[in-house]
């Protein structure tokens, strides 16, 4: 009887020990999913901003663009949309922590001269237009909150090219 009251008094807090072996790569597990939870949602808020700026710009006529507004304005508006949302970004914030405005380009055909964005069909040809986060030389970082258990990425291009309106 006194071993079996023995053998009780030595597993005393064995269960805090495990608990504690357990819990430090379950919290490492939590904080890598976690942070890249948090780059997949950065990266598709740049995929739909260029979405967005890339829809916006096919629906305007470059050609024969509005009174009191130029192709270089309308780009620009485009532009302004993939950061903040708005055609002009008076005092707002950019929709993706560290995006600018230089990161993100706009291109057409008068744009992008000797590119693909005039293409021949059966039917003729089709204008395009397109949306660029993330040229070669300013790229989108994410910058990690947790850099010891995910390290800073650095995005690739994202692109998005649309038909243009050829009113």
């Amino acid at each position: 009887m006194k071993f079996m009251q023995m053998r009780k008094h030595k597993q005393k807090g064995v269960a805090a020990v495990e608990m504690a072996l357990v819990l430090i790569p379950l919290l490492l597990l939590c904080f890598v999913i976690t942070e890249l939870g948090r780059a997949l949602y950065q990266y598709n808020g740049l995929v739909k901003a260029t979405r967005g700026a890339a829809r916006y710009l096919s629906q305007q006529s470059l050609e024969s663009p509005p009174i009191g507004e130029t192709a270089d304005t309308i780009r620009l508006k485009a532009r302004s949309i993939a950061l903040c949302g708005a055609p002009s970004c008076n005092g707002r914030a950019a929709l993706v922590t560290g995006l600018t405005l230089a990161m993100i380009s706009a291109c057409d055909s008068a744009a992008c001269t000797g590119t693909h964005f005039n293409v021949a069909t059966g039917a003729g040809a089709v204008s395009l237009v397109s949306v660029r986060v993330g040229a070669e030389d300013a790229k989108f970082s994410y910058i990690s909150a947790v850099p010891w258990a995910v390290p800073d990425i650095q995005f690739g291009a994202i692109g998005m090219t649309m038909a243009s309106n050829t009113n």
